[in-house]
């Protein structure tokens, strides 16, 4: 990790958070925990700009607000709890199947994947399948909401090797996990979130 800072939050606002403020460095993954309620999701969501919200939010000392949300989301990528899914076919959700098809061994899918139907999917699947996604944008951070939340060890352990490799070539990541043993493997520093009020601390 350096110490390069890529993610800069200055007072970060929305309704059912107090205002946040903190920063993320390359190669960093901050992790992100705290009650059910807390205003995990609602952060994530902020910082993707995926709900109204007030504050300062910069990537690499570019404003978010100099970007169009689409442009933010694809350099900021949000996986949430649940993810969407839109077409019938697996394939059919990736700009270069081909490529992604390379890399279904990493996340313990067999290569005929994309041709199965989304209604075959489990949800462990689906979250899996979905951190594909988003990588294949290129972004330089990932929002993640519990990605491993209905995985078994293996498959936890699978999510957890492609994001370590991610930040290993410089990326971010902001991990909400439930899970405090997973919080200590990915991350140095933890944000605690309790009625949308924000503590910081090392693990």
């Amino acid at each position: 990790m350096t110490d390069k800072v890529v993610l800069e939050i200055k007072d970060l606002r929305r309704l059912g958070l107090s205002p946040l403020s903190f920063s993320l460095s390359s190669g960093e993954c901050l992790a992100v925990q705290g009650p059910s309620g807390a205003g995990k999701s609602l952060l994530l969501r902020a910082i993707a700009d995926l709900d109204p919200n007030d504050g300062s939010v910069a990537l690499n000392g570019i404003s978010r607000n100099q970007r169009t949300g689409a442009q933010w989301r694809q350099q900021v990528a949000y996986l949430p709890a649940e993810s969407g899914w839109w077409s019938e076919l697996v394939q059919d959700h990736f700009e270069d199947w081909v490529s992604v098809r390379k890399k279904l061994p990493t996340i313990l899918m067999p290569d005929d994947a994309g041709g199965w139907a989304i209604q075959r999917l489990s949800t462990g699947e689906k979250q899996r399948l979905a951190l594909l996604r988003a990588l294949e944008e290129k972004p330089k951070i990932l929002l993640l909401d519990e990605p491993t939340a209905a995985l078994d060890p293996e498959t936890t352990a699978a999510v957890e090797s492609i994001v370590s490799t991610f930040l290993e070539n410089g990326g971010s990541a902001i991990w909400v996990s439930h899970d405090r043993a997973q919080a200590g493997r990915m991350a140095k520093r933890l944000l605690s979130l309790e009625n949308g009020n924000m503590t910081e601390s090392t693990i």
